[in-house]
């Protein structure tokens, strides 16, 4: 009895936009909005910052000495110059609508009131991270007590002041792995080796301490662990109930560490304490955007993959791809790989010049529909809404066919594709005569 009442089924076709939004003009969105222009695809790449460029700005060097600057001003040059992507500096984004393949976006400019709407098939999120700047061993308060990044500026511009240092201390995990940070960001260990190598290039005579809780150079980088040892950097273990503790005295900056070898405590005299600090998530942008295109985030803020082995660069909504340290923390290099993959992904999906929308979709009879507005109301997606002849109205590429409209109205004016009422009761009716 069941089959007697059921209908044809009509799949929603559309056509896929070809265009690409980016957000993040970093290394990372840059180079996946440059790989997908070369590939035919209009690209519009979105910074919420004035220039391009993002956190390898404030970078000079890698471990392997590559030079980062001359690296970003070729891709910002590329990417500015490229006749298939539309940079957008200084903006932010405002709005969000439409399904996967057929995305509308608003973007604003300088914190104006207008709002330019884009039309595209796929979204990259690209949003870089934030550098962690924690209140701990006197950051922010001693003058010799600096960031990784900071002493990678004196390395770069200031090379004297490196020469007229005797002894730099480092201090790893500096509000990391701990109760209001308990995440490793990864990056700190091979930072913290490779200013070290280069402190010793600038100035051999100088003595570098490493003061680590443990270090994570992972894959090739133990080499230049090793290499950092061989030159003569010391490397003293503490832990939580041991940490060094960093004070001024007679205007000098003093460290006092707990050695576990020696078995006590002692006190370094430094010219520079630089702090592995890492990333941290930009929580203000990452909290708008999933608000605004209803995406998951992990715990502690970064954006969430849909699947860590399968599917590592989608995320849980069809369309929308992420990359760089938007994702975690990683190296330029890291994310630079990522950025490939995710244009990949992104073309697989626009290769598809259609995009199918299924067929399981609530229709509304504007006869019976008493424009209560329980359904625009109910409807965890706000599809309905109420049209200007007075009755609701569900636009079937936005509709995702939960059904709880249809369960909510009273009138019983909303009827599911394929779960229609009469097909329903014909199931029951069969099983109440078996």
């Amino acid at each position: 009895s069941g089959v007697r009442k059921a209908k044809p089924l009509t799949e929603n076709m559309l056509p896929t936009s070809q265009n690409a939004l980016v957000v993040g003009g970093g290394v990372t969105g840059m180079t996946s909005a440059l790989e997908l222009a070369d590939q035919g695809t209009l690209t519009y790449l979105v910074h919420k910052a004035p220039v391009l460029g993002g956190q390898a700005l404030n970078l000079s060097a890698t471990i392997e000495g590559d030079d980062v600057a001359a690296f970003v001003k070729n891709l910002v040059d590329k990417v500015s110059a490229h006749e298939n992507i539309k940079v957008f500096t200084d903006t932010v984004v405002a709005e969000h609508a439409g399904v996967p393949g057929n995305f509308t976006t608003g973007i604003e400019t300088g914190g104006g009131n207008a709002c330019e709407q884009i039309d595209h098939g796929v979204t990259i999120l690209a949003t870089g991270a934030t550098a962690n700047r924690p209140a701990v061993y006197g950051l922010g308060e001693l003058d010799n007590v600096m960031t990784q990044i900071d002493l990678d500026a004196v390395l770069e511009n200031d090379e004297s002041k490196i020469k007229a240092m005797e002894q730099v201390v480092m201090i790893q995990c500096a509000g990391s792995r701990e109760a209001d940070n308990p995440n490793c960001s990864r990056i700190c260990c091979q930072a913290a080796v490779k200013n070290a190598l280069r402190l010793l290039e600038v100035n051999p005579d100088i003595e570098v301490f490493v003061l680590y809780r443990d270090i994570r150079t992972y894959g090739f980088w133990e080499d230049y662990y090793k290499t950092a040892r061989d030159k003569g950097v010391k490397f003293i273990r503490f832990d939580l109930e041991n940490r060094p503790v960093v004070r001024e005295e007679a205007g000098k900056t003093i460290v006092r560490a707990h050695d576990f070898i020696l078995g006590q405590d002692i006190e370094i005299e430094a010219d520079c304490v630089a702090l592995s600090t890492g990333f941290v998530a930009d929580a203000d942008t990452n909290n708008k955007l999933c608000s605004l295109f209803n995406l998951p985030k992990t715990e502690d803020g970064f954006f969430l993959e849909d699947h860590v082995k399968l599917k590592p660069v989608d995320m849980a909504l069809h369309g929308f791809f992420l990359a760089g340290t938007a994702h975690s923390p990683k190296v330029i290099r890291e994310s630079i790989t990522q950025a490939h993959a995710v244009a990949g992904r992104a073309r697989t999906m626009l290769a598809n010049k259609e995009v199918t929308l299924g067929a399981a979709y609530a229709t509304v009879d504007p006869v019976l529909c008493a424009v209560c507005l329980i359904c625009v109301r109910a409807c965890p997606y706000d599809v309905p809404f109420i049209n200007n002849e007075r009755h609701s109205e569900i636009d079937p590429a936005k509709c995702r066919g939960c059904g709880i409209c249809a369960a909510e109205c009273p009138a019983k004016a909303i009827q599911l594709r394929a779960w229609e009422d009469d097909q329903i009761m014909a199931k029951l009716d069969g099983l109440f005569e078996r």
